[in-house]
C-alpha cells in the first residue's frame, strides 16, 4: 500500500461536516508545527512556498519548488501534497518523477497559466498522462479556475456550469480531487451536486466565512488554505517585530 493511498482514504467516507483539513506548510518548521498538532496530512501552497523563497506567487523556479517540497516531505511522518501550479511546463513523465523524487503523494495541478484558462479538453488529456505516469502513485488535485479567470469569472451562476464541464472531464481523466477555487460559498452545493468525488474548498484563517466544519456541510471534502497561514504568520512577525524597536 503505497503513501497515495492512505492519502486517498483519508478523502473518503467523510460525513458532512467532517472534512479533510489540510493545513498548507511553507517550510520545514512549518510543516512540523502541523504535524505536532495532530492534522493527518499536509498541502503545500505554491504562493507560500514562492514567499519563503523570496518569489512572487508563480515565480519560483522549478527546481527550487521541489527542492522546497523535499524539504518539507523530509521534516514530517505525515503524508504531503505538493502544489506544483500548472507543473512548470514539464512533460508528464518528468513531472512525475519530479514529484515522487520529493516523496509527496500527491499534486495540486492549476488548469490555466498566466492567468489564462487551458482548453479544458487539452488539459483532461495532459491529466490523463500525469495518471498514467503516476500509477496509484500520487493523489491528483485538479484544480479549476474558472470563477478566477476567463469570460465567466464574472458571472458565478454561469461559472458553476462551466466548472462541473471542466470537472467531468479531469475526473474522466483519472483526477482524484477537483479544487473550483475561488467559488463563492453560496454556490458550493451546487458545485457539489454536478461533481463526481471529492471536492477541494479554500478555507479562510482571519475568521471571516465558514469554519472548515461548515464547509464540510456545504460540500467540501477537504479544506486547505492557500498562502493563509503564511501570511497570517507573516503578519504576526511584523507585529513582534515592530515591538523590538
Amino acid at each position: 500500500m503505497s503513501g497515495a493511498d492512505d492519502f486517498r482514504r483519508l478523502h473518503h467516507g467523510r460525513l458532512p461536516g467532517d472534512p479533510l483539513v489540510l493545513p498548507g506548510p511553507w517550510d520545514a518548521a512549518s510543516a512540523r508545527v502541523f504535524a505536532e498538532a495532530g492534522f493527518p496530512a499536509l498541502a503545500t501552497p505554491s504562493a507560500g512556498v514562492a514567499a519563503s523563497l523570496g518569489y512572487a506567487d508563480g515565480q519560483t523556479p522549478a527546481d527550487e519548488m521541489f527542492a522546497a517540497v523535499a524539504r518539507i516531505v523530509r521534516a514530517v511522518d505525515v503524508p504531503v501534497s505538493a502544489d506544483v501550479e500548472d507543473g512548470y511546463g514539464l512533460a508528464p513523465k518528468e513531472l512525475v518523477e519530479r514529484l515522487l523524487e520529493t516523496g509527496a503523494v500527491g499534486c495540486n495541478l492549476e488548469d490555466s497559466v498566466g492567468g489564462v484558462l487551458k482548453d479544458p479538453r487539452e488539459h483532461a488529456e495532459w491529466l490523463a498522462r500525469v495518471r498514467a505516469e503516476a500509477g496509484g502513485l500520487l493523489f491528483v488535485n485538479a484544480r479549476v479556475d474558472v470563477f478566477e479567470y476567463g469570460d465567466d469569472a464574472g458571472d458565478p451562476e454561469r461559472a458553476v456550469e462551466r466548472a462541473i464541464e471542466r470537472a467531468a472531464l479531469y475526473v474522466a481523466a483519472g483526477a482524484d480531487c477537483v479544487y473550483p477555487i475561488g467559488a463563492p460559498t453560496r454556490l458550493l452545493p451546487l458545485l457539489r451536486s454536478g461533481i463526481q468525488g471529492p471536492v477541494n474548498v479554500g478555507g479562510r484563517v482571519d475568521g471571516e466565512g465558514p469554519s472548515p466544519a461548515g464547509l464540510g456541510e456545504l460540500g467540501a471534502t477537504r479544506v486547505t488554505f492557500g498562502p493563509g497561514l503564511q501570511r497570517r504568520a507573516a503578519a504576526a512577525l511584523r507585529e513582534i517585530s515592530a515591538g523590538l524597536a
